[in-house]
Order: C-alpha cells, then sequence, then structure tokens
C-alpha cells in the first residue's frame, strides 16, 4: 500500500529529529574522503560560460538530478542546509510498494564558480554516508557536473543484495550526470532526459572504489581508481570506468 498523507508526515517527523547515521557530516566539501567507505567521484563536462552554470546549478539546487531520475522528493522545496527531505522511489516493474528514503541537506554552495549541495543519510536510508551534486565552472570557462559520494550499506536488505545494490548506486548516478547534462541547455532540456547520445559531454570517472563496505568492513577498494589509468579497464560488474 502507498504511505498515506499521514503516515508520510509520521516519517518525515522522525527524520527531523533523528541525527545523520556516520559521523563525518560534510566530508565531502573536502578533497579527501573519510576511510572506511567506498568512495565514487564522477562528472560529465557541460558546456562553457557563465549560462551554463547558472542554468545547470539552479536545476541542482532545485533536486533537479533526483527528480530527473525519477525520485519524488518530499517535502519540495530548493535545497538548504539543514532540510530534511523523504526520497521515494517506486521499484521498477512495480506499481507499490515504494522506497521511502530519509536525508538531510548538510552544506550548499551558491558561488560565481560553483553551485551545488550534499546530502547525508539518516536512519531508514539503505546505506550510510553522504553524496554531493556540484556544478562548477574551471578558470577557462568551461563547466562540469560532478557527483561525489562515500558510502557503506546500512540496511540489511542491502547488504543481502550488495551486488544489486552496488549497481543501482551506479545506474542511479548514471541518471543524475544525464538528467543534468539534459538541463545544461536549451538543446538538451528539450531532449529526452537520460539519453545518453544527446550528452554535451563524456561522463569520466574520477574516483571509483571496488564495493561497498557493510557497517562493520573495512574499505575494500585500496587505491582509487583513475579513469583511463592501465591498471583500471573497469568498474565492478564488467561496468567502464569511463565512457
Amino acid at each position: 500500500m502507498p504511505a498515506s498523507p499521514t503516515a508520510l508526515h509520521r516519517r518525515l517527523l522522525a527524520a527531523r529529529a533523528a541525527a545523520p547515521t556516520y559521523p563525518e557530516v560534510g566530508a565531502t566539501r573536502e578533497a579527501g574522503l573519510p576511510a572506511g567507505y567506498a568512495h565514487l567521484r564522477r562528472r560529465i563536462h557541460l558546456g562553457h560560460g557563465p549560462e551554463v552554470l547558472e542554468r545547470a546549478g539552479r536545476y541542482v539546487l532545485g533536486w533537479g538530478s533526483q527528480l530527473g531520475s525519477g525520485f519524488a522528493v518530499h517535502p519540495y522545496a530548493p535545497a538548504e542546509e539543514g532540510a530534511t527531505v523523504l526520497l521515494r522511489l517506486s521499484l521498477p516493474g512495480l506499481r507499490q510498494p515504494r522506497l521511502v528514503i530519509p536525508c538531510r541537506v548538510v552544506w550548499t554552495v551558491d558561488e560565481p564558480d560553483r553551485i551545488g549541495f550534499a546530502y547525508g543519510t539518516l536512519p531508514g536510508h539503505p546505506e550510510c554516508g553522504e553524496e554531493a551534486f556540484l556544478v562548477t565552472m574551471d578558470a577557462s570557462g568551461e563547466v562540469w557536473f560532478e557527483v561525489t559520494a562515500f558510502a557503506r550499506l546500512a540496511s540489511w536488505y542491502a547488504r543481502l543484495g550488495r551486488p544489486v545494490a552496488v549497481l543501482c548506486q551506479y545506474l542511479a548516478i548514471e541518471r543524475y550526470l544525464a538528467a543534468v547534462a539534459s538541463a545544461a541547455s536549451p538543446a538538451m532540456a528539450a531532449a529526452s532526459p537520460g539519453d545518453p547520445a544527446r550528452r554535451p559531454g563524456e561522463a569520466v570517472t574520477v574516483e571509483a572504489a571496488q564495493d561497498l563496505p557493510g557497517p562493520d568492513e573495512p574499505e575494500t577498494a585500496g587505491a582509487p581508481r583513475t579513469a583511463g589509468a592501465p591498471d583500471a579497464p573497469g568498474l565492478p560488474g564488467g561496468r567502464t570506468a569511463a565512457r
């Protein structure tokens, strides 16, 4: 059965009263991510100039990468530090049940050369960690969208289906990248979101870990891998490091 408005509100109140499920809150702001988690940095080129930055940045702050990937956001409002939301996702092939995933926005940034935010996990989230969504413009005016995450599996059902959970995370990030790329220019916004042939640039894995550790396991990845490195032919499950 779908969650009733009353049940959904109770879950939201419980999430607002809860603390994040990991101690390194805000760590996605830093260049180095905390040990003990799987790490991922993946980015895509969006275009050139302040207009692209502004358009993509507003889309990201409005939860566009999540909404464009099939999630519903409750309650909906542009990302604001300290806000608690429930991300809702219908399972593939089923109208019900829905996953209800509690998150808290842990930082936002809105500057002339970067716009974005990060959210952290709350009790009830299948993972434990943090994910950041950041649009940046470099010194030459090139605009990029990057997703940065550190996470380990938290729920029993995610640990039980570890390969599926890892694949789902990878596919979700691919859809985030595609959704923002589609919104970055008028031509892309008019195209079908998620159509990789319409991306203005190529997605690149900046850093990737081998697996998502469970709550009592050390990180299994070893040294981070960089796209194009000769010893990094692919990601788990035969997925390539760069398209």
